[in-house]
C-alpha cells in the first residue's frame, strides 16, 4: 500500500462517524420515499385491495386513457398550471423585492423585528392559516368585506366565487411564504462585495442605480437557481392550502390535480386511477425540472449537478 492509499484509508476511517450519523436519515428516506415507489405499478392495474398488487389484473395504459377521457381532467390541469405558475413567479418576485427593501434598513432592531414578523407565517400550517383567512374573508362578518362595505362597495365572496378563488389562493400563499423566501436573497445581497457599491457611488450612481447595476446582477445566479428548482413544482399548486380553502362551488377554477387524486383515491376508492394521476404529475415534473437545469446552465452559467 503506497502513501496515497494509506492517506485515503485514514480519511475514510476518520469520516466513518459522520457517515454513521447519516445512516438513520438514509434508512428513513429509503423506507418512506423509495419503497412506496413500487406501488406505482397500480397505475397499470385494475387494483383491488383484496387481491393486492400481485393479484390485481394488469390493464396497461387503460387508466391513463380513462384519466384523459374524464370531462374535467383538462380543466383541472389548466387550474393547476395557472395557480402554480403565478405562485412560482410571485414567490420569486415578491421575496426579491422584500429582500431589497430589508437590505436598505439601517436600524438593526427594526430590521430584526420586521424579519421575525414576516417569517412567522411560514411556520404555521395551512390548517391554521386557512381558518384565519376563512374568518377574515367571510362575506358576512369578515374584516375585509366590512372595510369594503364602509367604502360603499359590495361584499365579495373570496372563497365561494369561482373567479376570485384562484387569485385568493395565490395571494394568500405569497403572503404566507414571501418572508421566509427572502432569506436566501437577503443572504446573497449581504455577500456582495461592498467595494462594488462604493465604486458605483463614486461614479455617481444613486441607491436605485446601485440596486439595478450592482445588487440585482449580484443575486441573479441565485434567482436563476431558485426559479429552476421551482419549475419542477409547476404541477404542485399546494394541496394543503387548496384542500382547506376550497368547496364544490369553486371546483371549476379551484380543483387541482392533488385534490382530484384525493377524491379519486380516498373518497371514490379508485386507487389505480389516482395512482395514474400521480405518476403523470411526476413524469411531467421530471421533464420540466431537467429542462430547467439545462436552461439555468445555458443562460446563468450555473450547474446544480
Amino acid at each position: 500500500m503506497n502513501k496515497n492509499d494509506k492517506l485515503c484509508h485514514r480519511k475514510r476511517w476518520k469520516n466513518l462517524p459522520l457517515h454513521l450519523m447519516l445512516l438513520p436519515g438514509a434508512v428513513l428516506l429509503f423506507i418512506y420515499a423509495y419503497v412506496p415507489m413500487f406501488g406505482l405499478v397500480m397505475a397499470f392495474q385494475n387494483y383491488k385491495p383484496t387481491r393486492g398488487i400481485f393479484g390485481s389484473k394488469w390493464v396497461g395504459v387503460n387508466n391513463f386513457r380513462l384519466l384523459f377521457s374524464l370531462p374535467n381532467t383538462s380543466q383541472v390541469i389548466r387550474n393547476t398550471i395557472f395557480i402554480a405558475a403565478f405562485k412560482i413567479v410571485l414567490n420569486i418576485v415578491v421575496p426579491v423585492l422584500f429582500a431589497f427593501l430589508l437590505n436598505e434598513i439601517r436600524n438593526k432592531y427594526f430590521k430584526r423585528i420586521s424579519q421575525t414578523l414576516v417569517y412567522l407565517p411560514h411556520f404555521l400550517s395551512w390548517v391554521i392559516v386557512s381558518g384565519i383567512f376563512i374568518n377574515i374573508l367571510s362575506p358576512s362578518n369578515g374584516i375585509v368585506n366590512m372595510f369594503l362595505n364602509k367604502l360603499g362597495l359590495e361584499s365579495l365572496y373570496f372563497l365561494g366565487d369561482a373567479q376570485l378563488f384562484p387569485w385568493t389562493v395565490i395571494v394568500t400563499d405569497v403572503w404566507k411564504e414571501f418572508g421566509y423566501g427572502s432569506i436566501v436573497y437577503l443572504a446573497a445581497l449581504t455577500s456582495i462585495d461592498p467595494t462594488l457599491y462604493e465604486a458605483a457611488a463614486i461614479d455617481g450612481a444613486g441607491r436605485l442605480r446601485q440596486v439595478f447595476h450592482v445588487a440585482l446582477p449580484g443575486i441573479l445566479p441565485i434567482v436563476a437557481v431558485m426559479g429552476t428548482l421551482a419549475v419542477g413544482n409547476i404541477l404542485n399548486a399546494g394541496f394543503d392550502q387548496v384542500f382547506n380553502m376550497y368547496s364544490p362551488q369553486v371546483y371549476a377554477t379551484g380543483d387541482i390535480l392533488d385534490t382530484l387524486v384525493y377524491r379519486l383515491g380516498m373518497e371514490q376508492q379508485q386507487y389505480s386511477l389516482s395512482t395514474a394521476v400521480g405518476l403523470f404529475k411526476s413524469v411531467i415534473s421530471l421533464v420540466l425540472v431537467s429542462g430547467a437545469y439545462g436552461a439555468a446552465y445555458k443562460f446563468a452559467g450555473y450547474r446544480i449537478f
